[in-house]
């Protein structure tokens, strides 16, 4: 699934200057609303993550995490992940529970939660009333 995103500095300026910021070890969420009515997205990985390649995988597992957890219909946010120097030797699943974490911190529907999984259905003895 694509989202739209963020492209120009003067952007990633205003939500990082504005936005509410919330950490963690392995992964920061900044997170601002916007007016336009969708939501863009902004992954970000410094070059104090590692070379390129490492800066890359970190950019696929946040990107991986994203679409487990974020529905496209959430309403006008602005997103930005922003990768910490453990990130690329995480596994995205490991990611994905560090994300949902923080995205309940920030109030954001989370599709992952919204799921809800009922128990399977107990069989009734067979002399018993239904």
């Amino acid at each position: 699934m694509r989202y739209r995103t963020l492209t120009k500095n003067k952007e990633f300026s205003r939500i990082y200057a504005r936005g509410k910021s919330y950490i963690h070890p392995n992964l920061v969420l900044y997170v601002a609303k916007n007016r336009l009515g969708y939501t863009r997205i902004g992954l970000t990985a410094t070059k104090k993550v590692g070379h390129a390649v490492q800066r890359n995988r970190a950019r696929r597992i946040m990107r991986a995490a994203l679409s487990e957890h974020l529905s496209q219909n959430i309403g006008g946010y602005d997103i930005i992940l922003v990768a910490r120097a453990r990130t690329p030797y995480l596994k995205s699943t490991q990611l994905s529970k560090t994300l949902a974490g923080l995205m309940r911190k920030a109030g954001l529907p989370d599709k992952a939660a919204a799921v809800p999984q009922q128990p399977a259905a107990k069989p009734q003895p067979n002399g018993a009333p239904e």
